[in-house]
């Protein structure tokens, strides 16, 4: 059957996300780490959605002129409707690291599109966007984005603007316009779409507050879309607004039953965040079973001794029969300022240790957390593909790895960012279901 849907992630946590809202629904979605080739399709015949992972999160607007263009070029040539650039919900980016409007630049190029749709809230994760102002909650508490505790000072991409409109502008000079919440309410999200359209604007945001909002703007997407590939930008709500819109329109198969996984006696968490909530997951599993292997960041970077230190302590605890937790931070407090570069170097040797602890004791389960460190652990681990097993975050679910590699191949892991999941999450994953 044709594909409905295509989509390029900013990094592997965040195609996950998208992978999932679309499985779950039941579109039978696989998420790449390169541009597949057709032999690798046909492992997956019943596929209706394919994503690529990559990591312009972490990258420069250079990198992405050379590295996006290919892979945009590449996923038009399947053909599907809809190509998504997907971003992280909490639009985290700057001119310099991970710029969201150069990426919609080349998308916009290499797939033709004039206007270029952009949806950012997706209620379902607690991200809202009222009259271009994007909030998140956390700890039950909503705050506009730029006064989040944790995104308003993050280390290398701080948000310090609300509005994504004048975030979004210090990155391109496209001209960027809104169907508000007003417009949304009034069910004429695809009229205000097409007036902006016609007026001259290349980027639309569309308000997201709930799940009429949200149907309005997958209904002014979907019916906008060109003969060709439209290409469109923005968080998973850009999957949840299409699916609402495919729902209310009858179009969508049953979703499957949500099964619970097997347990496991080990489990490897591997962490690069510095998250307060990876801090209280960390906090709660080491008092639940779990057995530590804090790193030293700045040693981990600077002397390979520590890289030898953590792979040793944690085979051991596996050989044990325990489950280790490797990380650099257990919270904010415990953040190290270095070089624009220090994270990029902590997630390429948190991976090394993780493929070979992998290598060493063939645990079966595993679990990453931190964006640009799940990007890194992805390639160390060979990953050729992942499909959907089962939720337990949004965002965030278990995940099948298909690899070349038989130490990697049928490898279950869950993939997630640094805020996302209950404090439990780690013994919820060990175990196989939500307790």
């Amino acid at each position: 059957m044709p594909l409905l849907l295509t989509f390029y992630g900013d990094d592997l946590t965040g195609s996950t996300d998208a992978m999932e809202a679309l499985a779950l629904s039941g579109i039978p979605t696989v998420l790449f780490l390169d541009a597949p080739m057709e032999s690798d399709l046909l492992r997956f015949p019943d596929c209706r959605a394919v994503g690529i992972a990559g990591m312009s999160r972490s990258e420069s607007p250079a990198w992405m002129d050379q590295k996006l263009p290919p892979v945009f070029s590449a996923l038009r040539e399947l053909g599907a409707p809809i190509c998504h650039y997907k971003v992280c919900s909490t639009f985290d980016s700057s001119p310099t690291v991970g710029s969201i409007g150069r990426a919609i630049e080349l998308g916009r190029k290499v797939m033709g599109s004039n206007v270029v749709p952009m949806v950012v809230g997706a209620p379902v994760l607690k991200r809202y966007v009222t009259f271009g102002n994007l909030f998140a909650t956390v700890n039950g508490e909503t705050h506009r984005i730029d006064r989040h505790p944790t995104m308003s000072c993050h280390p290398v991409t701080p948000m310090d603007e609300g509005d994504l409109r004048r975030h979004l502008a210090r990155q391109t000079n496209l001209r960027i316009d809104l169907v508000d919440i007003l417009a949304l309410q009034a069910g004429r999200g695809l009229e205000r779409f097409e007036e902006l359209s016609a007026d001259g604007a290349a980027i639309i945001l569309f308000d997201t507050l709930d799940a009429s909002s949200l149907r309005e703007a997958g209904r002014a997407i979907w019916e906008s879309r060109s003969p060709a590939t439209t290409f469109v930008a923005g968080s998973s709500g850009v999957e949840y607004a299409l699916l609402a819109w495919w729902e209310a329109q009858g179009v969508l198969p049953a979703k499957p039953p949500i099964l619970d996984a097997a347990p496991v006696d080990r489990l490897l968490i591997a962490s690069g965040s510095c998250s307060p909530l990876t801090g209280k997951q960390i906090d709660w599993a080491l008092v639940n079973g779990f057995e530590a292997v804090p790193i030293d960041p700045v040693l981990l970077v600077s002397d390979y001794t520590e890289l030898l230190r953590a792979q040793d302590k944690a085979t051991a605890i596996l050989a044990a029969g325990g489950s280790p937790i490797v990380y650099t931070a257990a919270g904010p407090k415990d953040v190290v300022k270095q070089d624009p570069d220090f994270g990029r170097k902590i997630g390429l040797r948190l991976s090394a240790i993780t493929a070979e602890v992998l290598r060493r004791t063939g645990v079966k389960r595993i679990v990453s957390s931190g964006g640009d460190t799940s990007g890194h652990i992805g390639r160390a681990l060979e990953i050729q593909a992942l499909t959907v097993i089962r939720p337990f975050a949004p965002g965030s679910p278990l995940c099948r790895l298909w690899s070349k590699n038989p130490q990697s191949d049928g490898v279950e892991i869950l993939l997630k960012g640094g805020q996302v999941g209950s404090e439990g999450l780690f013994g919820q994953v060990r175990a196989g279901k939500l307790s």
